[in-house]
């Protein structure tokens, strides 16, 4: 599930930019493992307070594809129990896995505690910067939303390649600015480029054990990869804003909340199966989590540093 940008490209990325860059996207050389670990925390700031979650679309998208990402970041809201109307086991349990790490954060000078809200939604169907972008193209997209309180996600069609996209990275998380910085993700579609990379259990992978694969909860392959790959992405970035905060590791290829445990969705997940999970009995498709408007979502486990295990909502 992880992947991690090369030491040489972080380099030079280091020489002509402020950029940080971090890929806890997904690779399907990790393997699920026994993740006993200890995760150190590096003094940096968490990211905290009430942050808008900015939405920038490059490239064609169908509405209904939109609308699985967008119902996905509302879920993410803290909003009072009255009006939460997520099941259990919910996209919200999931992702108070990361109140944990606030906990252990004794540098965090802001409030020490996070609330993502869902914020606008900027849609390029142009293709401004053309269909093969760099890292550098998707840093300068990702400035085109709010530099405060935010973090600003590009996500990039199945027809956008993406330097080192399907290579070794399906996303990455970085942040922008001098003074004032600004987090940012950015996740590609891969229905198209690399299914079995960044969309499994969703598509056969591709390689290893070739069990059938399961069927999306939103019924679109390429999206539900998307928003396994954003919630990890989210977590690291909430947890490891700027290079500096929770990671195992060498910097410049770190284990983060998400990275660390790679392939396991549920109970008893081993490689070639992600774990014991809720099956809708409608439609048949795997899922994890329930979330807003009756949206079903499967996302990643989790890193408990509380347990210094990896943590699943079922």
């Amino acid at each position: 599930m992880a992947s991690f940008v090369s030491i040489l490209l972080f380099q030079l990325l280091l020489m002509v930019s402020l950029l940080h860059f971090s890929n806890a996207g997904r690779r399907l050389t990790e393997l699920v493992e026994d993740q006993s670990m200890t995760f150190q925390y590096h003094k940096g700031t968490l990211l905290s307070g009430k942050i808008s979650v900015n939405l920038i679309w490059y490239g064609n998208f169908k509405p209904t594809q939109r609308a699985i990402i967008s119902d996905f970041v509302s879920s993410l809201s803290s909003s009072p129990p009255s009006l939460n109307t997520q099941p259990q086991p919910s996209v919200l349990t999931w992702w108070k896995t990361t109140d944990k790490y606030y906990s252990l954060s004794s540098n965090n000078k802001k409030p020490s505690s996070l609330s993502l809200k869902m914020g606008k939604q900027i849609l390029d169907e142009i293709y401004t910067l053309g269909k093969s972008l760099t890292r550098n193209q998707i840093a300068q997209l990702a400035a085109g939303g709010d530099h405060e309180n935010a973090i600003n996600v590009v996500l990039t069609a199945a027809d956008v390649t993406v330097e080192s996209f399907c290579m070794n990275s399906c996303g990455t998380h970085g942040s922008q600015g001098k003074k004032s910085k600004f987090a940012y993700i950015w996740v590609g579609n891969s229905e198209t480029q690399c299914p079995g990379q960044c969309a499994w259990p969703f598509h056969q992978p591709i390689y290893g054990p070739q069990n059938p694969p399961l069927i999306a909860p939103n019924n679109d392959v390429g999206m539900d990869g998307m928003v396994i790959n954003l919630a990890g992405l989210l977590a690291a970035t909430a947890t490891n804003p700027f290079g500096n905060g929770f990671y195992q590791g060498p910097a410049v290829a770190p284990l983060e909340a998400a990275s660390a445990c790679p392939g396991i969705y549920g109970k008893g997940a081993y490689p070639g199966y992600a774990g014991e999970l809720l099956v809708d009995s409608a439609t048949g498709a795997s899922y994890n989590a329930n979330g807003e408007n009756g949206r079903k979502y499967l996302l990643p486990s989790l890193f408990d540093p509380s347990t210094s295990s990896c943590s699943t909502v079922v």
